[in-house]
């Protein structure tokens, strides 16, 4: 479908005369922040080519990477059906986020994001933390914490080698018993390097995102 048009009079601004904006990788279709434009704002962006934005906090005019130098190149502006959103198709230089993050959306919903399995990878990274940092009596990871991570990095090796064979011998049950197993002691040998299950994801994305 073609796209259609539109003119600044189309927008719909808030009483503030705002209306948010998304920034989006052009390239890539990664989101990158959300920020705040007014008519001059969106003006500014159409004439130079680089994402403008009004701040809301200081009341003014802002070009992004003006003091960072992680500018926005803006190849296409778009709005939605309602009027009432932008969309800046952006070649971001360097990070877009101020906390030297590439996206300000860098932070998953544990709970619900992906449904139940998100919600156990939450509940067992929060247990294991918690057993970690109390130590309390009678804790299994208590007592593999006190033998030490050789002996962990030990149970992830059987607990892979058990998978592998409950897969091997078509037991489907068993294979998802044993695969809990290993995702249990992989994670608390990664919190004995004091890693997470987040930062073992964020590996995930990245390569993702190298190779689409």
């Amino acid at each position: 479908m073609t796209p259609e048009p539109f003119e600044l009079a189309d927008v719909v601004f808030d009483d503030r005369g705002l209306v948010p904006v998304i920034a989006q990788e052009a390239d890539r279709g990664e989101v990158l922040m959300l920020a705040w434009a007014d008519r001059e704002a969106l003006e500014a962006t159409l004439a130079s080519g680089e994402a403008h934005y009004r701040s809301r906090s200081r009341d003014e005019l802002w070009r992004k990477g003006a003091t960072s130098g992680h500018v926005q190149e803006v190849v296409g502006v778009t709005l939605d059906c309602d009027g009432d959103a932008v969309l800046y198709q952006v070649r971001q230089t360097g990070p877009a986020c101020h906390t030297g993050r590439r996206t300000c959306f860098h932070r998953p919903l544990q709970e619900s994001a992906d449904g139940p399995a998100a919600s156990a990878f939450g509940l067992l990274q929060r247990v294991i933390d918690e057993r970690l940092r109390d130590l309390p009596e009678g804790s299994y990871v208590a007592r593999l914490h006190e033998r030490g991570i050789g002996y962990v990095a030990q149970k992830v090796v059987e607990e892979a080698g058990e998978s592998v064979v409950a897969a091997l011998q078509s037991d489907d049950a068993g294979l998802r018993d044993e695969a809990a197993d290993l995702l249990f002691h992989l994670t608390v040998l990664l919190a004995e390097r004091d890693m997470r299950l987040a930062d073992v994801g964020a590996t995930l994305l990245a390569r993702h995102r190298e190779r689409s």
